[in-house]
């Protein structure tokens, strides 16, 4: 039997008190286990699902579907028609913060975009009069495009730039940011993948010190009163509680958010209303996520219309 290494013991040390937490949470990911596929509804969901669907969670929303477990429905038609996206339920779980929100968005920013998922799920739930997804890595924008036009993801706006140069260039645009930064992906491991030194110090640290810049640079996009939701696949602490601590103390004008409808996943690990799902949960490969809010006010500024003349930048009307 695989045994596991010490620094993935530590770290379930870290995140159960009890030994039945620990030992559930590291055979998940010695062992993983098959999830339910999840589909995303782009277009309006026919009255006769071409899938054996799950029974809903209370929180989850109308326009997401749960399948029985050995569905392929990345190989159905409707897919390729842009009907649905495909994506992990942690992720559902992970942007679900933005279905608190009651008030009309003018502007959502995906600072982190591809392949698309949060996009599309956030131009689902909040219809945005203009939605634009950024990623700055050159090899996955082509994804993203590609997924925002076969869902028929429109007004769009698709681009690549540091999250400095967003912050720089368009401060205060956005009723809603989303940051689903780069992390250590530990969560990968419990759907069969690799994630190479993603329990190591100084891996953990890393992603850490990124994230913390790109979140930074993502709080001058918000608004006033806007929304910042901050999101990893990663378990630890450093990279998730740890991280929200300091944006509060480097950025006192948010506030972090209760979500009440994901009361059940609040972590133990701070008194922050932050939540956590896990893959013993068997609902997803797990996620972090928090959501803020800018409590300034006066504090914001429209597109300017030199920023759709920028040179990379691809517009889906």
């Amino acid at each position: 039997m695989e045994q596991p290494s010490n620094l993935l013991l530590r770290l379930s040390q870290k995140l159960f008190d009890d030994a039945d937490d620990r030992a559930q949470f590291i055979d998940a990911l010695l062992h993983p286990k098959a999830f339910h596929p999840c589909i995303l509804w782009c277009q309006e969901k026919p009255g006769s699902v071409p899938f054996d669907v799950e029974s809903a969670l209370e929180w989850q929303p109308t326009f997401v579907d749960r399948l029985a477990i050995g569905q392929t429905p990345g190989k159905h038609p409707l897919h390729e028609q842009g009907a649905f996206y495909c994506l992990d339920f942690s992720s559902v779980f992970a942007i679900s913060t933005l279905l608190t929100l009651t008030q009309p968005v003018d502007l959502v920013i995906d600072v982190c975009a591809s392949p698309g998922g949060k996009s599309i799920f956030a131009w689902t739930a909040l219809q945005p009069k203009q939605l634009l997804s950024n990623e700055v890595i050159g090899k996955r924008t082509g994804a993203l495009i590609s997924n925002l036009e076969r869902c028929k993801i429109h007004p769009a706006i698709v681009l690549r730039l540091d999250s400095g140069i967003l912050a720089k260039e368009i401060p205060q645009t956005a009723q809603v940011v989303i940051v689903d930064v780069p992390c250590t992906g530990q969560s990968l491991l419990a759907k069969g993948g690799k994630a190479l030194g993603c329990f190591h110090p100084v891996t953990i640290n890393s992603n850490a010190k990124r994230q913390k810049r790109i979140l930074a640079n993502s709080a001058q996009l918000v608004a006033a009163n806007g929304y910042l939701a901050y999101m990893t696949c990663a378990y630890s602490l450093e990279e998730n509680e740890q991280v929200a601590a300091w944006f509060l103390n480097r950025f006192p004008h948010f506030k972090a958010v209760t979500v009440p409808h994901l009361s059940f996943y609040r972590s133990r690990l701070t008194d922050l209303p932050c939540y956590r799902m896990f893959p013993q949960h068997q609902l997803g490969a797990g996620a972090f996520t928090v959501l803020f809010q800018n409590t300034q006010s006066n504090l914001y500024q429209e597109l300017p219309s030199t920023f759709f003349t920028r040179p990379g930048l691809t517009v889906l009307p």
